[in-house]
C-alpha cells in the first residue's frame, strides 16, 4: 500500500510542477501612457512574466531628436529559473544587461 502512495505522491507532484498551458495564462497587471513626447507601459502575468518600459523623446524640436528607451523584462525559464533583461536602446543601439535568479 505504501508503494501506491508513494507513486500516487510523486505522480501528483509532476503534475503539479508541470509548465502551464499558454492559453492558461492571465494578466495580472497592466498599465500603459502615452504622451507626445515618450511612453510608459508595463504588465505582469500569472506565469511569472513581467516587463516594464518607458520611452522619451530626446531633442523633440530638433534634427538630432532621437527616442530613449528603458525597460526590464523577466520571466521564468522551462528550467525553472528566472532570467531578467535590463535594457537601454537608443542613438547608441540596443544594450542589454541579464541576471539569472534561483529556481522558482
Amino acid at each position: 500500500m505504501l508503494k501506491y502512495v508513494t507513486v500516487l505522491a510523486v505522480l501528483a507532484a509532476l503534475c503539479a510542477g508541470a509548465p502551464q498551458n499558454p492559453q492558461d495564462v492571465q494578466i495580472l497587471r497592466f498599465d500603459s501612457d502615452v504622451q507626445p513626447d515618450g511612453y510608459s507601459f508595463a504588465y505582469e502575468t500569472s506565469d511569472g512574466t513581467k516587463r516594464q518600459e518607458e520611452g522619451k523623446l530626446d531633442n523633440p524640436q530638433s534634427d538630432e531628436a532621437a527616442l530613449t528607451v528603458t525597460g526590464e523584462y523577466s520571466y521564468v525559464a522551462p528550467d525553472g529559473k528566472h532570467y531578467t533583461v535590463t535594457f537601454t536602446a537608443g542613438p547608441n543601439g540596443f544594450q542589454p544587461k541579464t541576471s539569472l535568479g534561483q529556481k522558482k
